[in-house]
């Protein structure tokens, strides 16, 4: 956006032409940036092509809207495993060369990466024994009996069954990384500390985009102002975070220079369903804001 090549508000079928449709021409990058797009939260892509990773964007585009676009907030992994796409189209390379080339290499990341090599795999988590949580969900649909579904202990791999299938690096998962070079990506979205974007660019991850909706979202992040927000009371209403399936989440209060990150683990040696962990999150978020208040009145 800031180099002018991509046009927020307008549609995703200009760049992504899967998505001439009909029912998807109306989509605009901005709806999938706030998940506002109508888009469903999860399909399984990997059932839904016939084990074609090349058919994935066709089968998102192919997927009936769940709302109008821009009348309700609904996660959807599908809108940014699309945004994943639109940007290797954009960009005309593949989505782990561009987050090399604009954010790892730059930062000088040195434990971020998708596809963790074998020899990295003591320094990752390990997490659930094969997909049994996607196999429930996915229950009697056509070609789940005969999936071949990893049975293995997932760890060192993507655990994300569409991220898996799409060769470990997606929109929406596939990124390893550790609590320092969390933060240090965290850091690129306050005005103060950035040193990729222009400051006034982070102002949109403070901004409330759907504001007449039932959920706060901005570009990406949800705003600790949504209802049930696991920032918890101790953060400021523009602060901004997300979670991760496995038990990670990472939020940032960029208005006092803020970052928590927990990295947890809620998936190893459990079966489904896995413990919510939204209450352990927002007391995290209570106990390092006391801590830091209290360092700051030192």
């Amino acid at each position: 956006m800031e180099r002018g090549k991509l046009e927020i508000d307008g549609p995703v079928a200009r760049i992504l032409s899967e998505f001439d449709r009909a029912d998807k021409r109306r989509i605009s990058i901005r709806q999938l940036l706030t998940h506002t797009s109508g888009l469903p939260a999860w399909q399984p892509l990997y059932l839904a092509t016939g084990g074609d990773s090349e058919a994935a964007l066709n089968a998102i585009a192919a997927e009936p809207l769940q709302s109008e676009p821009g009348d309700r907030v609904c996660y959807s992994d599908l809108g940014f495993i699309a945004l994943g796409f639109l940007l290797e189209r954009i960009a005309g390379a593949p989505l782990a060369e561009i987050a090399r080339r604009r954010l790892f290499d730059p930062l000088n990341l040195q434990h971020t990466c998708f596809n963790p090599a074998p020899a990295l795999r003591t320094q990752v988590a390990a997490s659930e024994t094969g997909n049994a949580y996607e196999r429930e969900k996915v229950g009697g649909l056509a070609g789940a009996r005969d999936f071949k579904w990893r049975e293995h202990v997932i760890w060192g791999e993507v655990h994300d069954g569409n991220a898996y299938f799409l060769g470990g690096v997606a929109g929406h998962a596939g990124l390893f990384s550790n609590a320092r070079d969390t933060f240090r990506l965290a850091d690129q979205f306050i005005a103060g500390r950035t040193e990729l974007l222009a400051p006034e660019t982070c102002v949109i991850f403070r901004t409330n985009m759907t504001q007449r909706l039932a959920e706060a979202r901005s570009f990406g992040w949800q705003l600790a102002e949504a209802a049930d927000s696991t920032a918890g009371p101790a953060l400021s209403a523009d602060s901004f975070g997300h979670l991760g399936f496995t038990g990670t989440s990472c939020w940032i209060e960029a208005a006092r220079e803020r970052v928590f990150i927990l990295l947890t683990n809620r998936t190893h040696a459990r079966q489904p369903p896995f413990a919510m962990i939204n209450d352990v999150r927002r007391a995290f978020h209570t106990l390092a804001s006391a801590t830091l208040d209290a360092k700051s009145t030192q």
